[in-house]
């Protein structure tokens, strides 16, 4: 299959949310957009419990709809699309194999929680080792370029497009994570934010009390290790500028905080075979569900 941007399509607001961002996300790639349907997705309001030939009209119908509105934004974008037999953690995986990125709308958290915070939806992602990004439906019409992308104002800056923020963390190797979040800000022609979240260990308790210094001297030690993990990508990517910041705090509130205003947030899962599945670390699952901005994860 040619590389394409793939994005899984269920009628919901959600899902053309994660369509009109794909499409600008396939422009900014130069490569096709493939949309997709799995036929056994879970019932919900948007998928009528109905018999298998009129599901599979609708599904067809949702595709084609789909299909012509982009088009119609975009003429110049190739657009093909898909139904899939199964269920979106099988299908849309296997679907995604030859992708650069798998697009699908989430609910998050604070609203009725659709598929991609339950099983099936962490099954969706933990399964694929292309970098998912999930995107919710914009509360009011965006006049930017990226649908989806929060609800801060566009900042007045060169670059149309907001910040890239990626999360990292400074005893883990992140170079996927840092390929791709250094790629997409080059590609956006803007800032890319990189931020660690650190806490003092429990050794450390109450070290600050009896010694305010210490807590500055490990800040600076992670500010060190940051600056060193970024090192060769700026080399390697000098026309992005990036901000660095090592954080106090819980990495993943870290994150959310930080990408409020952001164009795109981008995290690492690790690649990890467990006997029940797919393995999603506590900062990309916190960030999954309360970060405004789409949210790129990246398997590495």
């Amino acid at each position: 299959m040619t590389r394409n941007v793939t994005v899984g399509l269920d009628g919901s607001p959600e899902s053309l949310a994660a369509a009109a961002w794909a499409a600008q996300e396939a422009l900014l790639r130069e490569v096709p957009l493939h949309l997709v349907h799995a036929e056994e997705w879970p019932t919900t309001a948007a998928i009528p419990m109905v018999g298998p030939e009129v599901q599979q009209q609708w599904a067809d119908k949702v595709l084609a709809d789909a299909a012509d509105e982009l088009r119609q934004r975009h003429p110049g974008l190739e657009i093909t699309a898909r139904r899939l037999s199964g269920r979106p953690a099988a299908a849309l995986p296997v679907e995604a194999g030859d992708a650069e990125m798998l697009v699908l709308g989430s609910r998050g958290l604070g609203s009725i929680m659709g598929f991609l915070i339950g099983s099936v939806g962490m099954a969706t992602v933990s399964a694929t080792e292309q970098p998912v990004v999930l995107v919710r439906a914009p509360k009011h019409q965006d006049k930017g370029p990226r649908a989806g992308s929060g609800d801060a104002e566009q900042p007045d800056t060169a670059s149309p497009y907001r910040d890239v923020v990626v999360g990292l963390d400074v005893y883990q190797s992140c170079d996927k994570i840092l390929a791709f979040a250094f790629d997409e800000a080059a590609r956006r022609g803007c800032t890319l934010r990189a931020v660690h979240g650190w806490t003092l260990p429990l050794v450390f308790s109450y070290a600050p009390m009896l010694e305010p210094g210490i807590q500055l001297e490990v800040g600076r030690q992670f500010e060190r290790a940051l600056s060193d993990m970024l090192l060769p990508w700026r080399q390697k990517f000098p026309s992005v500028q990036v901000v660095e910041r090592a954080l106090i705090g819980s990495p993943g509130q870290q994150l959310v905080y930080s990408a409020a205003d952001a164009d795109l947030v981008v995290v690492g899962r690790r690649l990890r075979r467990a006997p029940l599945g797919g393995h999603i670390g506590p900062v990309a699952h916190a960030v999954m569900h309360h970060s405004a901005a789409p949210v790129a994860v990246v398997a590495h």
